[in-house]
């Protein structure tokens, strides 16, 4: 016979044997398997357990295993070497023979008694050792029962049978491991559901010196059964529920934890579950009538736990099944006597205030008006006005009885946020008169941590509540401009230096929800709500110092993660902002909020603000909602604050700032795409230009570590994402307009008086590019050549000095006239930056001729002086300075080197026009006739002769 049927015949044979075995210890082969384990397990223990033969044998004899688990058990005695045993050998002799079989079964009985005898130490040693020590062998134990369920479950009723006199800190910690391997378990025998399941309720509520800790312990194995024997549970939890005595606290523990985890029951079970919670509320409604239930339901809500801090699950509970009580409730005068009794006991404690407004939102379901006009009444209430006079009361000067009602001011807020969040649709038209009065308590409250999170919570469950409701849209809610002062009085008090609680992210979120309501926010308000935002979040310190403070408290908060929450609902409100309005007016709107963050001194400031470009353009590509009917507006201003950050020092700026360029590109070819249908997009060699040779290559300071871009493997759409900065910027600038170019050449000009060494530099290598590629075509050329003198003297970097006069050489080559005539405006007296700038635009012999052509020009216009003529206004160019002008830049511009060359060359008609030019000078210094007869006049009066005379 093969070893595998051999296996199964000795089972079988086995099987056969145990059923006609009694459960109490009898047999012959039950004590010759018992005369056989005992050495062995004293052998496992490490000691002899002589003084317990009796319960030693019941371990031993009361082992039940199916064939599975013996044969799993026995491949794989290894896990419970650890002991310091070996594994039990096993020998099955290969014979058909009665004898072979026997001592198969001999030999799987006696390695299930040698698992058994280990298991029972382990639970033996759970009792003595600490929690380290503890938590191993309860690994142990959960991966016997993963192999041998019905051993390991058997040894673990025996032991608690057959063991009462042990302590009750071991029994908790036995109920811990149960709980433990019966969570493990897929399927559950029902012997054991039932045992167990008696055993929880038989400790459940027993008095132990452990309190309720001993019973919650107990409580768990129950709850843990229930994902095997839920019927059961179920119906003991009804019976228990409905007797007409207010229940045991472990019983409204269990109830607790299945109302907040579900992870306890089956999906199947989950609704089950539900049914039966609402059928037992109904049937408790005439406990409400019952003067001693109701005593000890309101005693058992108010009474203080363990600690205040934590709420219990069961009091939890209560909280939940005393509104859902009150729901069902139909008489309205039970309802305000039950809810007015309950808000008149303490606030002092926050879980509490949470529970007495989770009590009020439930009754609020079918009675919304009685819950109003409970909240109206206690508003009113003599102790609430109190509250609210007394704002300068000490801490240490206020009693137990103060401390009561000092935040009943924030149970109101809670409450009518629990109203609108439970309410649903039929809050509507209540959000008005329920804003009104929560802005009331935020005003006219204390102000500290406990108030401010009540009134955002409440906010935040009113505004969710409205979201959710389908017929919000056709609502006008007045009160939400000063919800928003509220919000923005919030923020601005928030410490500016720390990152501790999630106040920021909440604000954000709930503007982020008004605005989907009506009306609109205002322009104004919403200037003002993006610049506090803004100031309150881009301005925190760097993420390592606001780690560093957090490391002080007591209760260190996750930084990361709050900072990465904060920002993405700084970007969610931006981007729902968009959604309400999509239009290029609201996006220049957003972005013009942005764009002090994005030239500000501090990297870290600059990096966020560029993070939130990058996000919102990148919402706009995705959600394609940006409206196509206007162009965009100062998108130059855009490009080119873009394009100076990209050549930033940081090098995170540098890749998040091109990867926005490439986004806006994106939303200016779909915006071009729109108003021309049969546009013609450039192939993504032609964005690279003539130089690509069929790979993309990365400038320095772009992408550091990125390998370039095989040819081809972008699409034409993603192409501009795959370039240099600078091939970015001339692909985009080539589909500006011309007044974009404008608005972009004058950012980058006014970058040049930046404060930042290397924003002044980006800003002059940008002007320089654009110069290159479309300065032919521009106009207005000569208020930027006077815009650049203004900045020029305050440059201190030579490289980007000598850039910026490279574009005044550029320029030069078609606009030498408006150059000559804006540059004559502050050539008297032609300081050293001026004369820099007469050199630059030389600097090319073709245009020194013509410069001195102009120059001659304009030192022939000699108009007459202020002082002579008709009266009549003079030019606005002034002319007679800028020929004076003329004439001494000549002078000048003779020793230059630019101008050596072009000054011999016309050297005659430079002067005969200087000889001109003294004349007109002269002429100039000549009295005027009226000036003459008043000269004649005085000396007459002064001539002696006349005087004797």
């Amino acid at each position: 016979m093969r070893l595998p049927e051999l296996r199964v015949a000795a089972v079988n044979v086995r099987e056969a044997r145990r059923r006609g075995r009694s459960r109490t210890c009898g047999g012959r082969d039950s004590q010759q398997g018992v005369s056989h384990a005992c050495p062995r397990s004293e052998e496992a223990g490490g000691h002899g357990r002589r003084g317990h033969s009796a319960k030693r044998t019941r371990i031993f004899s009361h082992v039940s295993v199916s064939t599975k688990e013996s044969s799993t058990c026995t491949q794989e005695p290894p896990d419970y070497a650890s002991w310091g045993q070996e594994s039990h050998p096993t020998t099955f002799l290969l014979c058909r023979s009665k004898s072979s079989q026997t001592s198969l079964e001999h030999e799987l009985f006696m390695e299930e008694a040698y698992n058994s005898a280990i298991c029972f130490k382990m639970l033996r040693d759970i009792g003595t050792s600490d929690l380290l020590q503890t938590k191993y062998l309860t690994k142990k134990i959960k991966r016997m029962a993963q192999r041998c369920p019905n051993l390991v479950m058997e040894t673990i009723h025996d032991y608690f049978k057959d063991n009462p006199e042990i302590s009750c800190r071991h029994r908790l910690r036995l109920f811990e491991v149960l709980v433990t391997v019966i969570g493990t378990l897929n399927v559950l025998e029902e012997t054991w559901q039932k045992c167990f399941m008696q055993l929880a309720l038989e400790h459940m509520t027993k008095s132990t010196e452990l309190d309720d800790i001993y019973q919650d312990a107990a409580s768990n194995v129950l709850l843990a059964l229930c994902r095997h024997s839920w019927p059961a549970v179920a119906k003991h939890l009804e019976t228990e529920l409905l007797t007409g005595v207010f229940p045991h606290r472990s019983l409204l523990y269990v109830m607790g934890i299945l109302f907040s985890q579900e992870k306890f029951l089956k999906k199947e079970d989950r609704e089950s579950w539900k049914d039966l919670l609402s059928q037992m509320t109904r049937k408790s409604v005439p406990f409400l009538n019952t003067d001693v239930w109701s005593k000890e339901l309101l005693w058992a809500i108010t009474k203080a736990g363990r600690t205040q801090q934590e709420h219990a699950p069961e009091k939890a509970f209560l909280f939940v099944y005393y509104g859902l009580i009150l729901q069902a409730e139909e008489n309205s005068t039970t309802v305000r006597t039950h809810l007015k009794t309950l808000l008149e006991t303490s606030h002092q404690w926050d879980k509490q205030r949470e529970g007495i407004a989770l009590t009020v939102g439930l009754v609020a379901v079918r009675h919304l008006d009685d819950a109003w006009a409970i909240l109206e009444q206690f508003g009113r209430s003599t102790p609430l006005r109190w509250s609210l006079q007394n704002l300068s009361l000490k801490p240490h000067t206020q009693s137990n009885k103060d401390l009561r009602w000092k935040w009943a001011s924030s149970t109101m807020l809670l409450s009518y946020g629990q109203m609108a969040a439970w309410a649903k649709s039929h809050i509507l038209p209540w959000v008005d008169n329920i804003l009104s009065r929560m802005i009331f308590y935020f005003r006219f409250s204390s102000w500290d941590e406990t108030l401010k999170q009540s009134f955002l919570t409440s906010i935040s469950m009113l505004v969710g509540a409205i979201s959710r409701s389908e017929g919000a849209h056709s609502y006008e809610f007045s009160q939400t401009s000063e919800l928003l002062e509220c919000l923005m009085t919030l923020m601005e008090k928030e410490p500016q230096d720390t990152l501790l609680t999630s106040v920021h992210q909440q604000v954000i979120r709930i503007v982020s929800s008004l605005c989907a309501l009506r009306p609109p926010i205002d322009v104004e308000r919403k200037s003002r709500l993006l610049s506090i935002c803004f100031r309150s979040i881009l301005a925190l310190p760097q993420l390592d110092a606001l780690e560093k403070q957090a490391c002080l408290l007591l209760e260190q908060p996750n930084i990361q993660g709050l900072y990465s929450q904060t920002m993405e609902a700084l970007d969610h409100m931006l981007q729902c902002f968009m959604v309400q309005n999509p239009t290029v007016n609201e996006l220049h709107f957003l972005l013009s909020h942005l764009y002090i963050w994005l030239t500000s001194e501090k990297t870290h400031e600059r990096q966020r603000a560029v993070h939130r470009c990058t996000a919102l353009f990148k919402f706009l590509n995705h959600k394609q909602c940006l409206s196509t009917k206007e162009n965009f507006i100062r998108v130059g201003q855009l490009v080119a604050m873009l394009g100076i950050l990209c050549q930033d020092s940081d090098s995170t700026i540098q890749c998040v700032s091109l990867e926005a360029l490439g986004h806006l590109y994106q939303l200016l070819m779909h915006q071009k795409a729109q108003e021309t249908p049969e546009v013609e997009r450039e192939s993504p060699r032609e964005l690279f230009g003539p130089d690509a040779d069929g790979a993309v290559r990365w400038s320095s300071g772009d992408q550091k570590g990125c390998p370039p871009i095989p040819q081809g493997m972008a699409s034409k759409d993603d192409s501009i994402f795959y370039m240099s900065s600078d091939q970015a910027l001339q692909a985009i600038t080539n589909h500006l307009e011309m007044a974009e170019l404008t608005d972009l050449i004058w950012t980058t000009i006014d970058g040049l008086g930046s404060t930042s060494s290397s924003w002044v530099q980006a800003a002059a290598d940008l002007l320089l590019l654009v110069i290159q590629e479309h300065g032919d075509s521009l106009a207005t050329v000569g208020k930027m050549g006077q815009a650049i003198h203004q900045h020029l003297c305050a440059i201190q970097m030579p490289q980007a000095k000598d850039s910026a006069l490279r574009v005044i050489t550029l320029l030069a080559r078609n606009h030498i006239p408006e150059l000559v005539a804006a540059f004559l405006d502050f050539s008297t007296p032609l300081d050293s930056q001026a004369f820099r700038l007469w050199r630059a635009l030389g600097a090319e012999q073709p245009a020194s001729y013509l410069i001195l052509t102009v120059l001659l020009a304009w030192l022939q216009k000699r108009p007459l002086p202020p002082s002579v003529g008709d009266g009549s206004s003079y030019p606005k160019e002034k002319s007679y300075l800028r020929s004076l002008a003329a004439m001494n830049t000549i002078h000048e511009l003779q020793f230059a080197r630019e101008f050596k060359k072009a000054v011999r060359d016309v050297f005659p008609q430079l002067f005969l026009a200087h000889l001109a030019q003294m004349h007109y000078i002269l002429e100039l210094s000549q009295p005027t006739e009226p000036e003459q007869e008043q000269e004649v006049q005085e000396v007459a009066v002064l001539n002696p002769q006349r005087t004797l005379a």
